[in-house]
């Protein structure tokens, strides 16, 4: 089995510091990931589908800097993990981690959590209990970077078992239905051919009845 190289994974970074978002871009990009980075957990969700398509606004994509979310659809840009400050305005990391998890399309999408607050272990409990995969401590450093595949090859690897399941139930559904339908078909020949047995023992009996001089009928 043949996997994505790590230039093919896209990593959506989430930060409302344009430092920070700086930063994780850049140490993003020096491992080879495609990154899109936006400055809210409200944009986030724009990007990744879950707010209707006339409440987008402008975000920074993968190609350029100052494309805009009208260039790039959510459904053909696969986001293979988010890393997302935990204390943002208005939307926090933390309530972006639920949004995403809430999600029966998006909740396996591995999502790490970034705090530079006084009290990590409080946070970082909470947020992997909600079901974050890593947190880091800002500011993020290269070797906080080198964790992140190993998230996205045991999602990878999930999503391509389940697919394989659902074609593996499929595939056996389809021959369940055959075999049914062949049954179905079965029966309703042995029928047609039990009508036409009886059909022909009526006939052979009314053929040997015969009438004697009284006009009483007798059966040969």
């Amino acid at each position: 089995m043949v996997m994505a190289a790590d230039s093919q994974f896209h990593v959506l970074a989430v930060d409302d510091s344009l430092i920070d978002r700086k930063l994780i871009e850049r140490l993003l990009k020096t491992s080879s990931y495609q990154v899109t980075t936006v400055d809210s957990g409200s944009k986030a969700l724009e990007f990744l589908g879950l707010i209707e398509e006339h409440q987008r606004t402008n975000f920074k994509s993968p190609s350029s800097s100052s494309s805009s979310s009208s260039n790039i659809h959510h459904q053909e840009v696969e986001v293979n993990l988010i890393i997302t400050d935990y204390c943002m305005p208005g939307m926090t990391g933390f309530d972006l981690l639920k949004k995403v998890k809430e999600s029966t399309s998006l909740r396996n999408i591995p999502v790490v959590i970034m705090s530079s607050e006084n009290l990590p272990s409080r946070i970082s409990s909470r947020c992997l209990e909600e079901g974050a995969e890593e947190f880091f401590l800002k500011p993020v450093r290269l070797c906080d970077v080198n964790k992140l595949k190993p998230h996205i090859m045991k999602t990878k690897l999930k999503d391509q078992n389940q697919e394989e399941e659902e074609e593996t139930t499929e595939t056996e559904f389809e021959s369940v239905e055959k075999q049914q339908q062949q049954q179905i078909q079965m029966n309703s020949s042995n029928k047609r051919k039990a009508g036409m047995d009886e059909e022909g023992v009526g006939e052979d009996r009314r053929r040997r009845i015969r009438y004697n001089s009284n006009g009483v009928a007798t059966v040969n």
